[in-house]
């Protein structure tokens, strides 16, 4: 059987919410939200975790996560840097913004050699999720994942969100995703409001993309020719970034691979604003509650 590997993008550091909230406790034996995301993978059946972190944040996060994980998943840490492009581009005078996700998914290239999931490190995806993309990638498929998530199930009570909007076809096919980077909730519905003002209003049944994605190593060639296109188009702007949803809309409209959505009714939190964090420590509680966890993770 293949063990799959999470490939975890934790080189962020929140501007919006103020610090490293990758480290920051949730559970009540201190927990953050990526051991828990680390412990459903375990149960769901990978076999290795890779970090992509910044090295200025790399003593801190070894330091919080090495021992919790020692002994059970192999780890291992990969860097997403500035000066790390293709043959023929250098980094423009004044550009300190990192390259985006599809850059920092290339970083583990060189560190994963079988079928892998990407996720968030800040973000809370659901114990199903995971069992429910090992499956696909243990299954042998070509095809790559996506995780669907109810765009009601994953808005701030706080301020405004942005989510990958997705349209899917009738056999549960990923046909595009459309970035919307205005999206709040109104009662059980939502509303968008795009950079020109413009409103749209939202069922709330909407598909969305958490950047739960699934892939085989063949993505890392894709995505090299797709980050390759990006440079010579923006390589000189000092803010643009290589985002992934974009990348793979782009494999998709060429017709050089396909998408499976694997949809779930998890509810989806993670923390955009200071003010979310008490609402994920209140619903971590309840899910240990429940019984979903144990009070203390790694015994």
């Amino acid at each position: 059987m293949t063990f799959p590997t999470l490939l975890v993008l934790a080189a962020g550091i929140g501007n919006r919410y103020g610090g490293l909230k990758q480290i920051d406790p949730v559970g009540p034996s201190g927990e953050s939200i990526l051991d828990y995301s680390i412990y459903d993978a375990i149960r769901a059946g990978f076999g290795k975790v890779v970090f992509v972190i910044r090295r200025e944040i790399e003593q801190p996060f070894k330091a919080r996560f090495g021992e919790s994980f020692q002994g059970r998943i192999a780890v291992d840490y990969v860097f997403q840097e500035l000066g790390h492009l293709p043959p023929g581009f250098s980094v423009p005078a004044g550009r300190t913004k990192p390259w985006g996700t599809a850059q920092a998914v290339l970083m583990a290239a060189g560190a994963i050699e079988q079928p892998f999931a990407v996720i968030n490190a800040d973000d809370f995806y659901g114990a199903e999720s995971y069992r429910v993309m090992a499956q696909h990638l243990q299954a042998g498929t070509p095809d790559y994942a996506m995780l669907g998530y109810v765009l009601r199930n994953t808005l701030s009570d706080y301020g405004a969100v942005a989510r990958g909007v997705c349209r899917v076809s009738s056999d549960d096919c990923l046909e595009s995703v459309t970035e919307s980077i205005g999206i709040e909730r109104e009662g059980m519905h939502a509303r968008n409001t795009d950079g020109e003002g413009h409103v749209t209003r939202m069922t709330g049944d909407e598909v969305v993309s958490m950047n739960f994605w699934g892939f085989t190593p063949r993505v890392f060639g894709q995505l090299q020719e797709q980050f390759r296109e990006f440079l010579e188009e923006n390589g000189s702007d000092l803010k643009s970034e290589c985002y992934l949803p974009n990348a793979v809309n782009n494999l998709i409209l060429a017709e050089e691979t396909r998408v499976k959505v694997l949809h779930t009714r998890e509810a989806w939190f993670g923390v955009t604003y200071r003010e979310d964090h008490l609402r994920v420590v209140e619903n971590i509680r309840g899910l240990i509650c429940d019984g979903y966890y144990p009070k203390r993770l790694w015994s």
